[in-house]
């Protein structure tokens, strides 16, 4: 009986300073984190968007439907609308969810996607986030494209060898533009 006595007190004791480091770890990487998210974010838009001289990463417009978050950051240059951008993502990737940023134009353009995640096959379905599959979208009007990969009588080349990794990213702007056109005069008038 003494023996079990001794082995719960170590256990307890062992179980509580692991308890209490990960907590002291927890508290003390959660500012990091979130400064390397915002800096992430940050980048993001700058390669996304046209000029502004607002701070896009505070001026959101944010919505919650159908069990999905939706932000989209408005971009202004001396407080007349230059563009928007917003984060999507799909989870029919090969390797599982691809997130990508998009930005769009005042004139209803596709500036730049930026892929933010992804977990794809290397050498194959990483080739999304590669500039040869990402400059097919720049200057794309958001109306009168289809799309999709040409297989799927889209408007875009899919990633030779990763037709599925190159329909997710279509899949994710194509849901992102869709909803951007139906909510978009309220977006465009986030921070007038």
């Amino acid at each position: 009986m003494k023996e079990i006595l001794k082995l719960m007190f170590a256990l307890t004791l062992i179980s509580s300073a692991a308890g209490l480091l990960l907590g002291y770890t927890n508290r003390v990487t959660t500012e990091p984190i979130a400064s390397a998210r915002q800096k992430e974010t940050t980048e993001a838009l700058k390669a996304v968007l046209t000029e502004f001289d607002n701070d896009p990463a505070r001026n959101v417009c944010q919505y919650d439907q159908d069990g999905r978050s939706w932000s989209f950051h408005v971009a202004r240059k001396n407080g007349k609308f230059t563009g928007v951008a917003f984060e999507t993502s799909s989870a029919k990737g090969y390797g599982g969810d691809i997130v990508i940023m998009v930005g769009i134009t005042a004139a209803g353009t596709v500036k730049n996607i930026r892929i933010l995640s992804q977990h794809e096959t290397p050498g194959l379905g990483t080739k999304v986030a590669e500039i040869p599959f990402k400059s097919q979208f720049v200057d794309r009007p958001i109306e009168g494209t289809v799309w999709a990969v040409k297989k799927d009588k889209g408007d875009f080349d899919a990633v030779t060898g990763a037709t599925i990794s190159s329909r997710a990213v279509l899949e994710a702007l194509r849901e992102g533009l869709e909803f951007y056109r139906s909510h978009q005069a309220e977006i465009i008038r986030t921070g007038e």
